[in-house]
Order: C-alpha cells, then sequence, then structure tokens
C-alpha cells in the first residue's frame, strides 16, 4: 500500500469529471487499498479518487473513530434523496483547514458496487449521508466550496495559494541549506 498525494484546490484536476470503473481486477483493489490508507493518514473521514488524481468513480468512506467500517463505493448513484436537509460543517482533505456550512438532503440511498463488483445498496442519513454526497460531488468536478459564497470561494482560494508559495518557497530554502 501506499499513501497517494492529495490534490489542493483550486488545483484544476479537481474540476474533471470522472469515469466509470469498467473493471474490477488487482488494479481497483490496489487503489481503493492506497486510498483508504492515504485518507486514514491524512486524516479523514472520506476519500474520492478524483482527489489522488484518478479520474475514476471510487470512493472510500469510514465514519467511525476506530477505523472499523471502510466502505468503498465504485459508480455510486443516488436513487433517492430525501426533501428535509440539514446544513453540516464540512471539511475536506482537498481544502486543509476550511470548515463551512453546507445545506444537503438529510437522507440518501445510494447503489455502488464494492471493489469486487458485487452491486450493493445502502440507506444512509446523518454524517454518512453527508460524506456520501460530499464524496460523490467529488467524481462530478465539484468541491464544496461552490457551495458557499463567490466572496467565501475567493477567499478560501487566495489563502490556499498563499499556503502554498510558502511552502514552495520554504522547500526552496531546505533545498539550498538555508534556515528559514
Amino acid at each position: 500500500m501506499a499513501i497517494l498525494n492529495i490534490l489542493r484546490y483550486p488545483d484544476p484536476r479537481l474540476h474533471k469529471v470522472a469515469a466509470p470503473v469498467a473493471v474490477f481486477d488487482e488494479r481497483l483493489e490496489k487503489l481503493v487499498a492506497d486510498m483508504a490508507e492515504t485518507m486514514y493518514e491524512a486524516p479523514g473521514i472520506g476519500l474520492a479518487a478524483t482527489q489522488v488524481d484518478v479520474h475514476e468513480q471510487v470512493i472510500v468512506i469510514d465514519i467511525t473513530e476506530d477505523k472499523s467500517a471502510l466502505t468503498a463505493f465504485i459508480n455510486p448513484e443516488i436513487l433517492w434523496s430525501s426533501d428535509d436537509k440539514q446544513v453540516y460543517d464540512e471539511g475536506c482533505l482537498s481544502v486543509p483547514g476550511i470548515y463551512d456550512g453546507v445545506e444537503r438532503p438529510s437522507k440518501v440511498k445510494v447503489r455502488a458496487y464494492d471493489v469486487k463488483g458485487q452491486p450493493f445498496e445502502l440507506d444512509a442519513d446523518g454524517l454518512l449521508a453527508v460524506c456520501i454526497q460530499h464524496e460523490m460531488d467529488h467524481l462530478k468536478g465539484k468541491v464544496f466550496v461552490e457551495y458557499l459564497s463567490p466572496l467565501k470561494r475567493n477567499r478560501i482560494k487566495t489563502k490556499l495559494q498563499k499556503e502554498e508559495r510558502g511552502a514552495q518557497r520554504e522547500a526552496q530554502l531546505r533545498a539550498q541549506g538555508r534556515r528559514y
């Protein structure tokens, strides 16, 4: 297994639409295992393949504290969502350190395939429903900050770009053997 590089907003690759998985093989199993390891290491509760620059419809989720309920959703689709909505403070591994309220349906029914290609359906509410919808947005090329106002989105983008420039400068100084 390997820790994968997580793309950071506003990387344009986060806006690519993921293609359906056609082949359920060892490569897919390795991708799911690597994604799970990456998600746990980050640490997070969900990760979409888009976030690790693999543009296939694959997400992994585990909302438990003890990391005991990993679920892979391959080619997920929402069959039903409730009319009642809830606002959840969402965060994202691709938008580190940023949390904000997003309104989504409070319950969903999802159909997907497991890593072996077996279909399953799942009714979800609460945090699991939010996480499923959040990760499925990634497969459509959408990041949660796009639900926020343009002003908030631009502030977040500017902040993350500034942090990235600082990290790059720090790495350059280290490579030159300088202290910062």
